[in-house]
């Protein structure tokens, strides 16, 4: 869908000073069904619009998370239930996840980049049986903008956190999420990886996990560029032959890795 359609904001939670979470639903049509991992273009009236990963998919509602960082996306981070905004959707690739049936399941995620990640984690732990052992690494700043620590599925999960500077309660790991990978359970050989949040993180990472014998088809990644168009036309989003909003934002790693190791690209 390129033209906004109408969707109200029916909930919303403050989750750090500067990010909240917003609960859409359409005000007449609904967009097609989207899939964990893509993305929609989130119109401010008046502002602008930008893309926004979608974190929950409830029947024709949608959730996202925003952290407030410029004009659009602190418009949207200040939405209060019962205003209107402009959605354009489905966009981009997903996470896969039935692909990944019957292997052990590595979530790395960075700061907000766990957003994206959320609908992937609930999906798993819905279908119970269908999957091995799931791992969910979670690195945040502070232990204040660590995101969903009160949600149900943390602790169905087996869930292990880092935070780069701690405050004085803070009683669990210190470091980049990378340190947890030898914490957690899973056989490399198969095993799939589903990471996202910044791109250092997702180099470090995910080259942590290739010489521990994960295959480089079988790791997951969500790249993000500036996305201004969401149909691949403006060409914003390119990253060498890729235009993200279409070919992405998820790509196997063995397809980003020779990418993002090209200085400026």
């Amino acid at each position: 869908m390129t033209v906004p359609v109408p969707y109200r904001v029916v909930a919303r939670r403050a989750d750090t000073p500067d990010t909240a979470t917003i609960v859409l639903e359409p005000v007449r049509e609904a967009l097609p069904p989207f899939a964990s991992g893509q993305f929609a273009m989130v119109y401010a009236f008046g502002v602008g619009d930008i893309p926004l990963s979608v974190c929950g998919i409830d029947g024709d509602r949608l959730t996202h998370t925003v952290r407030a960082v410029g004009a659009v996306s602190g418009a949207l981070h200040g939405l209060r239930p019962g205003l209107t905004v402009g959605v354009r959707g489905p966009f981009g690739t997903g996470w896969e996840l039935p692909e990944a049936a019957g292997r052990d399941l590595l979530v790395v995620a960075g700061g907000i980049g766990l957003a994206p990640l959320r609908p992937l984690v609930l999906a798993a732990l819905a279908a119970p049986g269908q999957y091995g052992r799931l791992n969910v690494l979670v690195g945040a700043r502070a232990p204040g903008e660590l995101l969903y620590p009160d949600e149900p599925w943390q602790a169905a999960a087996r869930v292990l956190t880092t935070v780069d500077r701690p405050d004085p309660a803070w009683t669990g790991e210190v470091g980049v999420v990378t340190t947890l990978i030898d914490r957690a359970a899973f056989d490399p050989l198969r095993t799939t990886a589903f990471i996202c949040g910044p791109e250092p993180m997702i180099r470090a990472a995910a080259a942590d996990l290739v010489d521990r014998g994960v295959d480089p088809d079988r790791i997951r990644v969500s790249l993000e560029r500036t996305m201004h168009c969401g149909t691949g036309h403006c060409g914003h989003c390119q990253l060498g032959p890729l235009l993200l909003c279409r070919d992405g934002p998820v790509v196997s790693w063995s397809r980003a890795e020779p990418l993002l190791i090209v200085r400026e690209l």
